[in-house]
């Protein structure tokens, strides 16, 4: 359940210390599904961007044949075969850049999220900073 922010200022102390333990506990809560969430993403992603490489790694199978079949057209100089060879391969690079392409630009995306670990540790730094007042 969320809250509005609503002004605190002319709330008590006791007031005050006495909403700390729901407010620890919404903090708390809300840190567990972020980190819920950016797992949840993280494998997806992850899983996507693996997909794409496999594709990748499909087509540069098929891209060695193609390959040797060049090298077996070249050798028997019949032009227009060592040229459809060179056309069907140059055709396979271009399909292997492109889906190899996807899987990088999907894991840069896994790399650049943010991770709430880091918040996590960020809220306890503030914590234990917020008694030692060095003004």
């Amino acid at each position: 359940m969320t809250r509005g922010y609503r002004n605190r200022a002319d709330d008590g102390l006791l007031t005050l210390l006495g909403d700390l333990p729901e407010l620890t506990r919404n903090l708390v809560t809300a840190e567990v599904n972020a980190a819920k969430s950016w797992v949840s993403r993280t494998a997806k992603d992850a899983g996507v961007g693996s997909v794409w490489f496999v594709i990748a790694l499909f087509f540069l199978f098929w891209a060695i044949p193609v390959l040797l079949v060049f090298a077996i057209a070249g050798i028997s100089s019949w032009w227009p075969v060592w040229l459809s060879a060179i056309v069907v391969f140059a055709g396979l690079i271009l399909v292997v850049l492109f889906f190899a392409l996807l899987g990088l630009l999907k894991f840069r995306r896994v790399v650049q999220r943010d991770n709430p670990a880091e918040a996590v540790s960020t809220d306890i730094r503030l914590v234990k900073g917020a008694g030692h007042d060095d003004a």
